[in-house]
């Protein structure tokens, strides 16, 4: 049996989750099951400073947060309980949860680049500088033959033809998530030029392109690989009247089976997850094509455990737990 760790979770307000889809609360659950001190913190409460100095020992950066005790349970309206603030150490932790959501922004990858002065003593899951180096929409980019024609750019010129040449296509900003700010521009639709002025007058973040896939009618699946293995998948249909599958926006989930080709876009990207040290990720499947790799807070483990009886967050937990184990103290 594994020791109790201590486990640090950065996240959102709990206050606000849904119980019944939320990943991060589904893996609370379970460590507190398994006996693990839960903390819960916001990043906006971290802290980089210095350490005691005493005569003869070196100066140390000390990693910090305000954070406060926390239990859960599936109970609406009634879901979490806190303890006292504290301030905690995040270098003495067993284990850190990174699960904040994106935007990934400035705030984002300074987290990370915090979070890096504890590795690899404390385990951050997923890997901090992996996480910064490889956001969902540009670490596919390194798998050129598993996805569809894409294009990340500022060239309106570029963009342009990408459009003549594709047609039908997504438009998606490069650092959100849950589907907010993308748009399908079909054929016929004359507002790629005003969109292209709103978001650039703006931002100074290229978009990436890629061509629409009409299987997407039938579903975006979403696979959940845990230390590179692929453990997982449910299927989100798009709503009526909606070219975007995610849950947020009103995707419908469906009971599915993964495909032989499922399996080899898993196969082909999985080795380079567990190298990185992703333990816990989503991947996006079209058709026949991959089209995201969800790696800062990939959700969908709920919606699997309803539809098939497996519960990922137990796998995550055991390579959590072996990684902990098998680390040097």
């Amino acid at each position: 049996m594994a020791r109790a760790l201590r486990v640090a979770v950065q996240m959102d307000p709990i206050e606000s989750i849904n119980i019944d889809a939320d990943s991060t609360f589904a893996l609370m659950l379970e460590g507190q099951a398994r006996g693990h001190t839960l903390y819960h913190y916001d990043y906006r409460h971290m802290s980089l400073r210095e350490g005691v100095k005493r005569p003869g020992e070196r100066r140390e950066d000390r990693l910090v947060a305000r954070a406060r005790p926390v239990t859960v349970q599936r109970t609406q309206g009634a879901h979490y309980g806190f303890g006292a603030m504290e301030t905690l150490n995040l270098g003495v932790m067993d284990v850190i949860l990174m699960r904040q959501d994106p935007p990934f922004d400035m705030a984002y990858i300074t987290a990370t680049h915090l979070l890096e002065h504890i590795q690899p003593k404390t385990l951050v899951v997923n890997d901090p500088a992996a996480v910064r180096n490889a956001p969902e929409k540009l670490l596919v980019t390194h798998f050129p033959d598993l996805m569809p024609p894409t294009m990340i750019s500022w060239d309106l010129e570029a963009i342009r033809a990408f459009r003549i040449e594709h047609q039908d296509i997504i438009v998606k900003p490069l650092f959100g998530n849950g589907g907010a700010g993308v748009f399908r521009i079909k054929p016929d639709d004359e507002n790629l030029g005003a969109l292209l002025e709103m978001h650039f007058a703006r931002s100074r973040e290229p978009l990436m392109f890629q061509r629409y896939e009409p299987a997407v009618r039938r579903g975006d699946k979403r696979i959940i690989l845990v230390d590179g293995e692929a453990m997982g998948a449910v299927n989100r249909v798009p709503a009526a009247g909606e070219a975007r599958s995610n849950m947020h926006v009103g995707g419908r989930p469906e009971k599915c089976e993964m495909t032989a080709r499922d399996h080899e876009i898993c196969d082909a990207i999985g080795p380079t997850l567990r190298e990185q040290g992703m333990i816990f990720v989503g991947i996006d499947v079209i058709g026949d094509w991959l089209t995201e790799i969800n790696v800062t807070s990939p959700t969908g483990i709920q919606e699997i455990a309803r539809f098939d009886g497996v519960h990922l967050e137990q796998a995550i937990w055991d390579r959590i737990e072996a990684k902990v184990a098998t680390a040097p103290r």
